[in-house]
């Protein structure tokens, strides 16, 4: 027995290390060994994976962990369920994330936290605000970390004046001190909803002084409302903080590329290069069968891509008679409008949403995880294939959620 609970400790440290390193692949292959080689996972181990799960978007990983939960488990303890919670969310499954929260007895502050901080990765800022009213209702005290899911979900859906008491009320009645992310919160919410001067004013009277979080809020609001003036300026700072990304000029140069501003747009590029910035690789990953499939860009690596590029000609010969037409405006590459059209048409979330329609049953859900931000073009595109094949395409890009069914989007088109 003593060398059944030291093994057992042995894989649960190993998971945990894993975790605490951000090596959340290795972390669930190791819990699959683990399972494999007989041995029982305890609840650190499970704690582990599934904020592994959470973090790639592994939704039946998880859920095959939270189903071995109700094999093994009479009543799932606070700490679990909120796990669960957490997983269910950044899987896209915020159904099942509503369902775990509704049937626990005693929620806690962390639960509700979870759950406030899942609704606004999908977008659902009034729903937000409604589970933050009945965890104050309950008596438990707000935290700075449930604040910033409250901010975040205005944020995200666009609920300004909401966004602004609950800043307040933040302040007034909880008498919490906004730090750095809440103001980055209330940035991105403003700037968003096009009041970019009031922006650029908070980011001036920050008390914690002007962050690289903030001014990039900014920038990509520029980018939004075509502000090319405003978004130099975030530039600037940002190189005044010396807090540059490949990304940040990238903006600047789509943006002068849309302007008809070529030669600012490649000079942006190359001081990007001159700088020695990398763009970290675009990549898209669809889950089938509990195994990640990743795609980049024109990718031909995976061993069914001729069956995929077919699947990728069927889908747009599909969406033509629907009137669907390629949009290149957002790619700022020196080439003509067919070799744009090219690029376009074999994009990584292209090529992972044509994987996971071929490798899945007919009307089940394909859930893909992407590091970019989700383009005018893929989002257009992704309501349509939704549409046309009757399915629910859930993609989880690196800002939120967005979840395609019958031809809209849960986003209502505001990201």
């Amino acid at each position: 027995m003593e060398d059944d609970e030291q093994t057992t400790a042995s894989w649960s440290a190993l998971l945990a290390a894993y975790t605490r390193a951000g090596r959340w692949a290795e972390c669930v292959e190791s819990f699959g060994a683990m399972v494999r080689a007989g041995w029982r996972p305890d609840e650190s181990s499970m704690v582990s994976a599934l904020s592994a799960c959470a973090h790639l978007g592994a939704h039946d990983v998880g859920r095959s962990i939270h189903c071995a939960l109700l094999r093994n488990t009479a009543r799932l303890n606070t700490f679990m369920s909120t796990s669960l919670v957490d997983m269910y969310a950044k899987c896209g499954c915020i159904e099942n994330a509503a369902a775990v929260f509704d049937a626990m007895d005693d929620k806690n502050a962390w639960t509700y936290s979870a759950m406030v901080s899942g609704l606004a990765l999908h977008g659902d800022g009034r729903k937000a605000l409604e589970v933050f009213d009945a965890m104050v209702r309950e008596g438990h005290r707000p935290d700075d970390a449930v604040y910033v899911g409250v901010l975040n979900a205005c944020s995200r859906a666009g609920l300004l004046e909401e966004g602004l008491r609950c800043f307040d009320r933040m302040r007034l009645e909880h008498k919490l001190t906004p730090n750095a992310q809440h103001y980055g919160c209330m940035v991105d919410l403003m700037a968003r909803a096009g009041r970019l001067d009031d922006a650029r004013a908070l980011i001036g009277s920050m008390p914690t002084g002007p962050t690289d979080t903030a001014w990039r809020s900014l920038l990509n609001a520029c980018r939004i409302h075509g502000n090319l003036e405003l978004a130099e300026r975030a530039l600037q700072e940002l190189e005044r903080l010396g807090a540059t990304n490949a990304g940040d000029y990238i903006i600047l140069s789509d943006m002068h590329a849309r302007a008809h501003n070529r030669d600012a747009a490649a000079a942006r590029r190359t001081e990007a290069v001159d700088r020695g910035l990398a763009q970290a690789p675009g990549y898209s990953a669809v889950e089938v069968h509990g195994a990640t499939h990743r795609f980049v860009s024109q990718d031909r690596s995976h061993p069914r891509a001729d069956d995929i590029y077919e699947m990728l000609h069927q889908m747009e010969w599909q969406l033509r008679f629907e009137g669907y037409t390629p949009d290149t405006s957002e790619l700022a590459l020196d080439a003509g409008e067919e070799e744009k059209r090219r690029v376009v048409a074999a994009h990584s979330q292209k090529l992972a949403m044509a994987f996971g329609l071929l490798s899945t049953p007919e009307g089940a859900p394909v859930r893909v995880v992407t590091n970019l931000r989700m383009s005018k073009e893929c989002h257009a595109y992704s309501a349509l294939i939704s549409e046309i094949f009757g399915r629910e395409i859930v993609v989880r890009d690196r800002n939120r959620f967005h979840r395609f069914k019958r031809g809209a989007c849960s986003c209502r088109n505001y990201w």
